[in-house]
């Protein structure tokens, strides 16, 4: 790892942040994690691997980027219109 980097331990592995990274919003989403994955591993009784606990926030990490990507192209779909009117009243 280059010079420089934070580490923070997440779920006991490490793991580096370049120093420009909001750490204060990393510490957050680190923390967040690590509620989420002691919550699943209470109501499974212990039985809540790494690997499900990833695979649900990899699910939610690409829903959000899929509605991302939707409001993304509406916003574009809306200023190709609203260009479009400009043009004609020209």
């Amino acid at each position: 790892m280059s010079q420089g980097n934070i580490n923070l331990t997440v779920l006991g592995l490490e793991i580096a942040f370049k120093p420009g990274a909001d750490m204060e919003r990393v510490k957050r989403a680190v923390r967040l994690v690590e509620e989420r994955f002691a919550d699943q591993k209470l109501r499974s009784h212990g039985g809540q691997s790494k690997d499900i606990l990833l695979t649900f926030l990899a699910l939610g990490l690409a829903d959000e980027l899929l509605q991302s990507q939707k409001k993304s192209a509406d916003v574009q779909n809306r200023i190709s219109s609203l260009l479009s009117q400009i043009e004609e009243s020209l």
